[in-house]
């Protein structure tokens, strides 16, 4: 008889990671959740992570059993309607706006948004109060050695751990998913992402608005008022070379520049965080799984930062594990539990995939013709209810 130490050990500790230990911990597995730098909780300690997570409907129950959303929702900024608007014209102002409202579809908001240090900060409260849990934040995977019936995984410390599931939620370098050899398809489309947050003279009314003109959208993303001003989140993206002159520019220039590229919605933006740069790529693994081993999140799939996607797939990944979990708690981590994990999660994870693929190239255009074809794709879309209404619930992961 083997005996473990944990039942499951999440490599990572950022956001998924912590989702993850928060999610088999509340069911009762005991959990081991590692990250080899300690979570960055305060948002303006050096090193934050300035840019926010939008967790979309499904998510919600999944947060509930974690033990998770009621830490979350005083914090959190509704998302009733998606707006993207259409700039691609030689004109300054907008050409084309469309809203996509969850009340044609919902009684519920697409989705919540929340700060990703705000997030781990939550997080890491939540793990406190669940016995079986234990987090060691400053220490690391560095191996993983498996049999049929153990994964035995060696930490930075030097010390070794035995148990039954290894989780990778370790990111898109994950040293697990490295370990066993799984390799990734990875697309770089030149573009990396300015993430900072503004306030500005007009309440976001809880819209979320994608402002697409080419190099890629500027994403604007409710979040509750800052200092008494309504506040949003910004994800700029854009070639690499202009995201590093826009990150370098004195203050007064890039305010300029970013109310430019706004289309002044909201009225004029005031920057009120420090600005971070963030890479863009797509990147999938063909395999899911290994003997003991799980890939989830951006250790599995990486998604540009469009339609909110990202975190949501990886809470898709979750929320399979666990239902497999608890059909048959005796064969944790076997080959049939990660089989058909794989099976259920892979094919949907590449459609997504390639969808936001789509609209990021889309929203790239620089040639007139062609952003002039995307504002025509979007007004026939738009002005379909069947297909406008079957997109949202696309989007938001319902079937």
């Amino acid at each position: 008889m083997i005996s473990f130490d944990y039942d499951i050990v999440v490599s990572g500790g950022g956001v998924a990671g912590l989702t993850a230990a928060c999610v088999f911990g509340a069911e009762g597995f005991s959990v081991l959740c590692l990250d080899p730098a300690p979570p960055i909780t305060e948002r303006d300690q050096s090193g934050s992570d300035l840019r926010t997570t939008a967790f979309l409907q499904p998510a919600q129950a999944l947060l509930e059993r974690a033990g998770l959303w009621t830490r979350l929702v005083p914090f959190a900024a509704d998302l009733q309607v998606m707006r993207i608007v259409d700039a691609g014209g030689e004109e300054v102002a907008p050409r084309l706006t469309k809203e996509f409202d969850a009340a044609e579809i919902s009684d519920k908001p697409f989705g919540w948004n929340l700060p990703n240090w705000l997030l781990r900060r939550e997080m890491v409260a939540r793990l406190e109060d669940l016995p079986n849990v234990k987090f060691r934040p400053g220490t690391g995977t560095v191996s993983l050695f498996t049999r049929e019936g153990e994964a035995r995984v060696g930490l930075s410390d030097g010390s070794r751990v035995r148990c039954r599931l290894v989780i990778a939620a370790d990111g898109r370098h994950s040293p697990m998913r490295e370990a066993a050899g799984i390799d990734v398809k990875t697309t770089r489309y030149g573009q990396k992402a300015l993430a900072f947050a503004v306030t500005h003279a007009i309440p976001h009314g809880n819209v979320s608005t994608e402002v697409h003109r080419s190099g890629g959208p500027f994403t604007l993303v409710p979040l509750p008022d800052h200092e008494g001003r309504p506040c949003s989140a910004v994800v700029w993206m854009e070639e690499g070379a202009e995201v590093q002159r826009l990150a370098a520019l004195p203050e007064p220039d890039f305010e300029a520049a970013m109310n430019a590229r706004s289309c002044l919605l909201f009225g004029p933006l005031r920057l009120v965080s420090r600005r971070t740069v963030w890479p863009i790529i797509s990147q999938i693994a063909p395999k899911l799984y290994a003997e003991r081993l799980a890939l989830v999140a951006e250790a599995a799939h990486v998604v540009p930062p469009i339609g909110a996607q990202g975190l949501n797939m990886s809470l898709g990944d979750m929320r399979v594990l666990l239902e497999l979990a608890e059909a048959a708690p005796d064969r944790l981590g076997d080959l049939d539990m990660l089989e058909t994990y794989h099976r259920r999660r892979h094919a949907e994870v590449q459609a997504r995939l390639a969808g936001i693929d789509l609209l990021n190239r889309a929203s790239m255009m620089r040639a007139q013709p062609l952003r002039d074809a995307r504002a025509m794709g979007l007004n026939a879309i738009y002005g379909l209810a069947p297909v406008r209404k079957s997109l949202m619930q696309l989007g938001l992961g319902v079937h």
